[in-house]
């Protein structure tokens, strides 16, 4: 079932399922995209603040980002995102975590520009397996509207 504007409303909450990261892929995505020491060599990990090997927080936004879209933005009427407002990297992810995600509806405001779209925006809250919050993300998207009078 596809998901409009019309449909999400202010203070909804969506549980977006679960993900576990394991070490080999935050090593590749630590090389391929943020090749810090901590995300790509647990030697070098070890001796840092983290004291071992940790996700880069862009593999945390983008693991957030897959479940978000297999829950809402996949079946809906989304029409692309103008960013965020805010991204909060809290706990450091590790391999072996289990990230689930949540998102919370805390804003929507039609489209005066135009009436085929509104703007939606979401609270996303990614914690891991002991329910400590490791990241939160404001973000915005846009979701066709049903129709141009509807509110």
């Amino acid at each position: 079932m596809t998901v409009y504007f019309e449909d999400v409303e202010v203070g909804e909450v969506r549980d977006c399922g679960s993900y576990t990261v394991d070490r080999d892929e935050i090593v590749a995505f630590g090389r391929r995209y943020d090749p810090q020491p901590f995300h790509v060599d647990d030697e070098a990990a070890s001796r840092s603040a983290f004291g071992g090997l940790v996700a880069s927080g862009w593999q945390t936004v983008a693991i957030t980002m897959r479940l978000m879209v297999l829950e809402l933005l996949g079946p809906s009427s989304n029409l692309g995102s103008p960013g965020a407002d805010e991204i909060r990297w809290l706990e450091p992810v590790r391999p072996g975590d289990t990230l689930s995600v949540s998102i919370e509806v805390i804003e929507k405001v039609p489209s005066r520009s135009k009436p085929d779209r509104g703007l939606v925006k979401i609270r996303a809250i990614a914690r891991n397996q002991r329910d400590r919050v490791v990241m939160t993300m404001i973000g915005l998207g846009f979701f066709r509207r049903r129709s141009a009078t509807a509110e």
